[in-house]
């Protein structure tokens, strides 16, 4: 199936997005308005009525797009905010792992029960198709490699066992009352308007500052990076199938680069390429905790719903230089200087 049919199918749909003003989610919600469909972006309130990363959307697009300003840990205005839309993009979740060892109780209450809220919704309003996101986090560190979606799932941090508690109760609503859930499970997206807790924009940031020293974590870890605008068309794909209705499905590259390599690569490309780079103590994960190999197999993402790749990596850093250099004060870079 070509893109431009791909986006044809959307076309006058009434769609809901939430974590809308998420980094992923902002650039769904650009997409589908600009395929056509109408479109409900559900945004976490707060007191500054804040949209997140849909301020970086084109203001023409966003000018069509319906925002709700909801909390999706309650079930009513979960429904509310489902009423009435064909299909839900289910995106709202707590991301941080740093921060989900300090709260976890609130990753339970965000990650699970939010996705219950939508499930529960879906089953009760008859919604036509649910694309609930997952993490590659919740494989842990590899077993064997490429990961295939009957890996071992593996909790190494609050927050991957919150991920992995949503996606089981994804599985059971589909199993136990036939609803059209399909789950996505993206392996490490980045791009534009990524915010910098991610390893990417930090260390673009610092580059771009124009650091001599690029402080980091743990350099050995193992990543299959894909760009933000390939998992879109991943997204659009799986709900696009009834072979992904009941079924997780992998998204990724299928090649994994180490974060010591990343670093570097990212100095050579923005014409730094004598930048060093420093593994520091205060960056790591607790022991036991860190992941340290994801590269994800895609077979399935090809045979189920005709997704594959487009973006090579070097053309995706660049991508994201670029648009750090464009909003260098949206980053802390001092928070990182060594």
């Amino acid at each position: 199936m070509t893109a431009s049919t791909k986006d044809q199918e959307w076309a006058g749909r009434r769609i809901l997005v939430t974590g809308a003003g998420g980094f992923i989610g902002s650039h769904l919600t650009e997409r589908l308005v600009r395929a056509g469909a109408e479109v409900r972006a559900m945004v976490r309130y707060t007191g500054r009525s804040d949209i997140g990363m849909l301020r970086d959307v084109d203001p023409h697009v966003l000018r069509a797009v319906e925002i709700v300003h909801s909390d999706i840990t309650d079930p009513f205005a979960v429904r509310r905010s489902m009423d009435g839309c064909d299909a839900v993009f289910h995106l709202a979740a707590l991301i941080a792992i740093p921060y989900s060892y300090v709260a976890p109780a609130s990753y339970v209450a965000t990650n699970v029960t939010g996705t219950l809220n939508v499930l529960e919704a879906a089953r009760d309003l008859g919604t036509r198709r649910i694309v609930h996101t997952s993490t590659s986090e919740t494989y842990g560190t590899a077993r064997y490699t490429p990961i295939d979606e009957n890996h071992p799932l593996q909790p190494q941090s609050p927050y991957s066992a919150s991920k992995i508690g949503a996606d089981a109760t994804a599985e059971s609503f589909h199993r136990s009352f036939d609803v059209p859930v399909a789950t996505i499970r993206p392996f490490n997206t980045y791009g534009p308007r990524q915010s910098a807790r991610a390893v990417i924009p930090t260390i673009a940031a610092q580059v771009v500052a124009g650091r001599d020293k690029i402080a980091l974590g743990d350099l050995r870890p193992v990543r299959d990076l894909t760009h933000v605008s390939d998992t879109v068309n991943g997204f659009l794909a799986v709900a696009s199938s009834d072979a992904c209705v009941g079924q997780v499905t992998n998204i990724g590259n299928g090649r994994g680069v180490s974060i010591g390599d990343l670093a570097r690569l990212i100095g050579e490309i923005a014409g730094r390429p004598e930048i060093e780079v420093v593994a520091d103590d205060k960056r790591l994960r607790p022991p036991q905790s860190e992941v340290f190999e994801l590269v994800a197999a895609t077979d399935r993402a090809r045979e189920r719903c005709g997704w594959q790749p487009t973006v090579g990596l070097r053309a995706g850093l660049a991508d994201v230089i670029e648009y750090v250099r464009a909003h260098l004060d949206r980053f802390d870079v001092d928070r990182y200087a060594v």
